[in-house]
């Protein structure tokens, strides 16, 4: 059991509604924010950084896909967290990721715009008062108990369909499916309330009986007042029927008198007077307490069906409580999802250097195939084609307008041609309508350049240099900003797969940092809001340093610089990304290990910067070079070259040669990958087409071992058969009076001899009476090749192999080879 305050953080709305309630969640979407006492400089500086970074917006981006008021301040809190644990960190991203799905499933149902959560806490708190629940309330109780229903009703249809989605949901899974429903409670306020919020006339038979005493009283006072109206004869008269404080009255022209009687009400120069007629007094009086009544009978019916929700106030308050939480864990998703984010493997550093992941990251077979690093290779920091998620904002939200100005262009030519005015106005409106149909191709090509950050785990200081408006400074924002959402449970608008740490804190001195209040310079208050990063940055830290050393000498300021991330780098931050125009810093990485060197990418052909980062290179001056292309005279850049140094040149010779070599590198890996790429798929088609070849085996020796049972079960027949056969002949009469002649017409031993075999033959189908031998020896042996019928079978055969001794020959029967007896062919 998770109380409000610690499920909801500062999302005062919620806790003002829900005083001293439990909340029955087993899982922490909203964690508790920081206490004001609990180290307020490093909270200080921390939003201080946050500021820098513009996570604000991002926040504000972000709530805007929640789709009710306490969704979105809910989401605002929960994304403000600044002391939150890694634990806690997954769990955020395992209910994102359960949401993602959710979406992607697309019949659960997860609008939670219908739900007006305002009238919801209005009437909880009127039933925790025991006051009577307005109209408007209990229907939007209703409405809210109907969509966790509804939301329940198709999650277990999902459910059935595949058994997946259960595991697929979770940890949502638990929260939805443990919402109590009760259908009787909408009911009886469907019962009650109609849809506009009134109380339905059969609610009670009282309030039946009043609202039909009004109504008759009101039809007797129009009755009355229209035949007033009527009798005036005046042809100016100018009365009309009105209504003041619920009694009905005539209001008459200015100076204008009336021939009935009446109570003046009020009147004034130039605007007429308001009179109630005598005669309407006694009905208006009984009116009024026919009003009455009615109100005392709705009071009443809303007052039992208060009764009637309080016996289910602490669910409905879960409900409430378990919808906002989805609301936020889905407008998460929906950001995640509409920016085309990708889910992070957040990575924990441990004490000992090494990282833990939740091996979300390195069964992808995506991103191995996409990597442009050997994939063996563990990164700390793995972001390749990362956005900057405001200027994709930025960007989409031109788009849009500008294509909503092509539809409102192309509408009104459409207009002014049905109009007939498409004379005057012809070629000027088809010339606007095709700029800006030029504006939304180009905005449509111009997409914000993507940057690619790679960093080993032996790296402990980034040091990125580059001209000015290179965008250095957006690198750096877009990873800070990377690694607050990846730990705020959102997914990372990177278009590959990401591999980022968990930061505990993230540290940022970003901009032109001055201080009036404490008359402070911008290079001091630089210095300032270093040195309190410094004091509370721990081993699980980023820090973000932009221009570091600058706004002072450059020597002072370049050696401040080296100092500053020599110490950052020996007992210092997890990663610290510095950028710089101060060249001596690019020395570090060839003195120190930890270091390493990147630089912006500078189109010196259209002298104008890509965006893109070089790994491994530091940058190297280009301003000369530029002032040679703007075409400053020849003695000036002369001059320049003399003051700048030959050492100073042959060192940016060096980084040219080393930018050639990398981008040969660069070249050869991707040709590496591709050939692994179509490698592997070569493999993949070879283990394909082995396996064909051994299910083919298997099923060739399935067939034939069918046909020799086939061939063994004919065969075995067929003896049987001619078993039978010799078994009748033997016992025939004629065939033993022949033998019996035999045996007479023989000697002693031959006549036992003659027993003997008798005897056998009739014991043993595998021998032949002699009866037998006699006829088989007058039939013509067959030669091999030749063609002889089998009567036993009713087909012709080839003789294979003829076994005189035997009696016996071997043919071939269509697949099939049988061993037969003479006395079986014909030839």
């Amino acid at each position: 059991m998770i109380s409000p305050s610690a499920l909801f953080g500062s999302s005062v709305a919620i806790l003002s509604v829900f005083p001293n309630r439990s909340v029955r969640f087993r899982i922490r979407a909203f964690l508790k924010p920081l206490q004001p006492n609990s180290n307020d400089q490093k909270s200080s500086v921390l939003q201080d950084s946050l500021r820098l970074l513009e996570w604000d917006k991002v926040c504000d981006s972000v709530a805007s896909f929640a789709g009710t008021s306490s969704g979105r301040e809910a989401t605002k809190a929960q994304l403000g967290m600044l002391n939150r644990s890694y634990e806690e960190s997954r769990i955020l991203l395992d209910e994102t990721n359960a949401a993602v799905e959710i979406l992607k499933y697309g019949d659960c149902g997860t609008d939670f715009s219908g739900i007006d959560v305002v009238l919801v806490k209005s009437a909880i708190r009127h039933a925790l008062r025991g006051l009577p629940v307005d109209g408007n309330e209990a229907l939007a109780v209703a409405g809210l108990v109907q969509f966790a229903e509804t939301l329940q009703f198709n999650l277990k249809a999902a459910f059935k369909q595949d058994t997946d989605w259960y595991k697929r949901f979770m940890p949502l899974t638990r929260v939805i499916m443990e919402l109590v429903i009760n259908p009787s409670l909408v009911k009886s306020i469907q019962k009650i309330i109609d849809e506009d919020g009134s109380v339905k006339d059969s609610a009670s038979s009282t309030l039946k009986r009043s609202r039909d005493q009004v109504r008759m009283l009101e039809r007797k006072l129009f009755q009355l007042m229209d035949n007033l109206i009527r009798n005036e004869s005046k042809e100016t008269s100018s009365l009309e029927l009105s209504n003041i404080d619920g009694r009905l009255c005539i209001k008459s022209g200015a100076d204008q008198l009336t021939t009935f009687k009446g109570l003046l009400l009020s009147s004034g120069s130039g605007v007429g007077s308001m009179v109630e007629p005598l005669s309407a007094v006694p009905l208006n009086d009984e009116l009024q307490q026919a009003r009455e009544l009615v109100t005392k009978a709705e009071e009443e019916v809303l007052l039992n069906l208060t009764k009637k929700m309080q016996t289910d106030l602490d669910d409905i308050r879960n409900t409430l409580n378990s919808i906002i939480q989805l609301d936020v864990v889905n407008a998460r998703a929906k950001y995640s999802l509409s920016f085309g984010g990708t889910c992070p493997d957040l990575l924990f550093s441990e004490d000992d250097g090494s990282f833990t992941s939740e091996a979300r990251f390195s069964g992808n077979k995506t991103l191995n195939a996409t990597l442009s690093y050997p994939t063996q290779r563990e990164w700390k920091l793995y972001l390749p084609k990362a956005y900057h998620p405001l200027l994709i904002q930025q960007h989409r939200q031109n788009l849009q307008k500008a294509r909503k100005d092509v539809n409102d262009a192309a509408s009104e030519l459409r207009r002014r041609k049905l109009q007939g005015q498409i004379m005057t106005v012809n070629k000027e409106t088809d010339v606007n309508l095709a700029s800006l149909e030029m504006q939304v191709t180009k905005l449509e090509e111009a997409l914000p350049v993507p940057v690619d950050f790679f960093v080993a785990p032996e790296v402990g200081v980034l040091v990125i240099t580059g001209p000015n408006t290179g965008g250095k400074t957006i690198c750096l924002k877009t990873v800070g900003l990377a690694a607050m959402m990846a730990k705020s449970g959102l997914y990372v608008l990177s278009s590959e797969p990401v591999r980022i740490p968990w930061f505990d804190s993230i540290f940022a001195d970003i901009g032109d940092e001055q201080s009036m209040s404490q008359s402070l310079s911008t290079f001091s208050g630089h210095l300032k809001q270093i040195s309190e990063i410094q004091a509370h940055s721990t081993s699980q830290s980023l820090v973000l340093l932009d221009e570091v050393g600058a706004g002072t000498n450059p020597l002072e300021g370049a050696a401040l610089g080296m100092s500053l991330l020599e110490s950052f780098a020996e007992a210092g931050s997890l990663l610290t990304i510095a950028t710089t125009h101060h060249g001596e810093l690019k020395t570090l990485k060839y003195s120190n290990g930890a270091f390493e060197n990147a630089c912006m990418e500078f189109d010196e052909v259209n002298l104008k910067p890509t965006y893109k980062i070089l790994w491994g290179v530091p940058g190297r001056s280009n301003a000369i070079k530029i002032a040679e292309r703007l075409g400053l005279p020849n003695i000036v850049l002369h001059n320049a070259r003399e003051l700048y140094g030959t050492a100073s040149a042959e060192i940016n010779e060096v980084i040219i040669d080393m930018e050639r070599f990398k981008q040969d590198f660069q070249e050869h890996i991707h040709e590496a990958q591709h050939y692994l790429i179509l490698s592997r798929n070569l493999h993949e088609h070879l283990l394909m087409a082995k396996r064909k070849i051994m299910e083919h085996g298997t099923t060739q020796r399935y067939r034939k071992m069918h046909e020799i049972s086939e061939a063994v079960a004919m065969a075995r027949s067929i003896l049987h058969k001619k078993v039978r056969q010799i078994r009748s002949s033997a016992t025939r009469p004629s065939q033993l009076a022949t033998e019996v002649k035999i045996q007479q017409t023989s000697t002693l031993n031959g006549q036992h001899n003659t027993t003997d075999k008798s005897e056998y033959s009739v014991e043993s189908p595998k021998q032949f009476s002699p009866a037998i031998h006699v006829a088989e020896k007058s039939i013509e042996l067959p030669k091999v090749g030749d063609v002889v019928l089998v009567s036993s079978l009713g087909k012709k055969v080839i003789v294979l192999k003829v076994e005189p001794s035997k009696g016996e020959i071997v043919v071939q029967a269509s697949n099939m080879k049988l061993r037969l007896k003479l006395s079986d062919i014909e030839t």
